[in-house]
């Protein structure tokens, strides 16, 4: 099993479970498998693919048939590296994020798995796919004393609960896939006479694909020359598909004897006699099935041997869950970082419990786009030291950035000593264009509280133009290999920062549609002369927005 243990150069630190199939991609956008909230990492900058039993991680991502490279490359190990095979231990940076590549325990080439089709045999036991071992409690003899059997049995169970116990505190302690498994194929094989144990994993957490969507995640014998003595490892199709369809435990036993279970051939060539096999199941469905054999002809599982195994996969399915669960949250948190920069929380949220209802990537869509820009700031930097002017601008955009997000808007962009914002992206509502004015008329008021904490601190006062427009803009991220952003472009968009160029400090300056749009009689306008604009042939009507309180 093979997983990723990554720190971003934010300091995030998580988990990925690598599949084993399909490919993993790395990258800035959170549309990756492995999000990296990194600037220095390009939106998709590498990808993992498994070839046979080995991982391979690559500069770059596929864009249909064409490997499109990331320009800042990879390292492995510290040295450059385009393509390179992955082993355990290794070191993988991008940009100032690592990832550290784990494989503790890989399937062996000489003995991959293989699926048979065959009709089930008739001699099995099913049990429910819940619960723990419920053996029978020994009698003691009329004296009080326990009789060697009975000791025994007692024995045994002790054994049973100190290995459960054993379980359950490394289930507790660790969020690891490989590790989980690791664990319990061990004690499968420690307490029960399993020769061979196979643990199968869905890609999908429940399974709703059935058996497509199983793959194994850990195989483990009793002794090596059970690994290499077969060109395969069989296990039977159809068994597994009974424990995952009805998600009860199995228990086939004799198959040679079995008239319907002989014509499992490969079975009977490895010389199975007995199998049993138990499905991971949650609340929230099942997600894979622990499977194990015997391959002495004269021996055979018990009840109790399958009520144990039913024990640790329902113990193996909470633990497979709450990793998947934590790798979720990590994965979520650095989607969260990304997207919180540029919209607001109420969208984010939004965007991470429903990512199916946002098309990013370029849609035409209605927006209402504010532009916002300090004026004569050309003269401050020419006269305040650099530290001051710096000072002043962050003052300037924590104050912008907090009120377009309390008025749903998405911050586009800081241009120099301006800003772009949208509002109606990602997603559109009936009140973007009246949130945008209010957002404005917030913004301005806000300069006038913003001079006198300037003034307080013997920084030079500012004033700001904005300009907002209404109409169909093409949003998504839009950019090179080496740099992407979320934007709209289009002739809406160049509207809008006509109108704030026109716009004098302490004006806000909207068009006819913005107007139209809000439909809102809470603001006060003063409608200007109409105004001609590049690439248009009728004049423009605009109106001047009253922020005096």
């Amino acid at each position: 099993m093979a997983t990723l243990h990554i720190e971003d150069a934010g300091g995030r630190k998580w988990q990925y479970t690598l599949a084993g199939q399909g490919q993993c991609t790395i990258g800035r956008s959170p549309e990756n498998t492995v999000p990296l909230d990194d600037p220095r990492v390009s939106r998709q900058h590498a990808h993992i693919v498994v070839r046979g039993d080995a991982y391979f991680v690559i500069n770059g991502v596929f864009n249909g048939s064409v490997l499109k490279r990331s320009a800042n490359g990879i390292l492995v190990n510290g040295k450059q590296r385009d393509e390179c095979q992955l082993a355990h231990g290794d070191q993988i940076k991008v940009g100032g994020s690592v990832l550290k590549f784990l494989n503790d325990d890989p399937p062996k080439q000489n003995a991959p798995l293989r699926y048979e089709d065959a009709a089930l045999g008739k001699t099995q036991i099913a049990v429910p796919a819940h619960g723990l071992p419920h053996q029978q409690a020994a009698h003691a003899s009329a004296g009080g004393q326990g009789s060697p059997s009975e000791l025994q049995v007692l024995r045994r169970k002790a054994d049973i609960l100190a290995m459960l116990y054993e379980l359950n505190k490394t289930f507790n302690s660790v969020f690891n896939l490989a590790a989980i498994f690791d664990k319990a194929t061990d004690i499968i094989l420690r307490v029960t006479p399993a020769d061979r144990v196979v643990a199968l994993l869905g890609t999908e957490s429940p399974i709703t694909k059935g058996f497509e969507s199983l793959h194994p995640v850990g195989i483990k014998t009793r002794h090596e020359a059970y690994h290499t003595g077969a060109k395969q490892i069989t296990v039977s199709r159809t068994i597994l598909t009974k424990a995952l369809d009805e998600r009860v435990a199995l228990l086939s036993q004799d198959a040679a004897a079995d008239a319907q279970f002989a014509q499992a051939k490969s079975i009977i060539s490895q010389g199975v006699r007995s199998t049993i096999c138990a499905p991971l199941l949650t609340d929230s469905g099942v997600h894979g099935a622990i499977y194990a054999d015997r391959l002495d002809p004269a021996a055979v599982f018990t009840r109790d041997d399958l009520e144990f195994l039913t024990a640790i996969a329902s113990q193996t399915a909470v633990a497979v869950e709450s990793a998947r669960a934590h790798e979720r949250l990590a994965r979520e948190e650095v989607a969260r970082a990304n997207y919180s920069r540029f919209m607001p929380e109420y969208v984010v949220r939004q965007m991470l419990e429903h990512p199916e209802s946002f098309k990013l990537g370029g849609a035409n869509q209605r927006v209402t786009v504010l532009f916002a820009d300090v004026r004569g700031f050309t003269r401050i930097s020419e006269h305040a030291p650099p530290e001051r002017v710096v000072q002043i601008l962050n003052l300037y955009f924590s104050a912008m950035t907090d009120i377009i997000f309390a008025h749903g808007g998405t911050l586009d962009k800081y241009i120099g000593d301006g800003l772009m914002a949208l509002f109606g992206a990602p997603s559109a509502t009936p009140q973007d264009a009246s949130n945008a004015l209010a957002a404005a008329v917030a913004m301005q008021r806000r300069i006038d509280l913003l001079n006198h904490e300037l003034r307080t601190a013997g920084l030079p006062e500012i004033s700001v133009g904005i300009g907002l427009h209404t109409g169909e803009a093409t949003v998504g991220y839009i950019g090179s290999e080496r740099r992407s952003e979320y934007t709209a472009i289009g002739d809406t968009v160049n509207l809008a920062a006509r109108l704030e160029s026109r716009a004098e400090g302490g004006q806000i300056l909207s068009s006819h549609a913005v107007i139209e749009a809000a439909a809102d009689s809470r603001f006060t306008l003063r409608e200007l002369p109409a105004i001609s604009v590049k690439n248009r042939i009728q004049p423009v009507s605009i109106y001047e927005v009253g922020w005096q309180a």
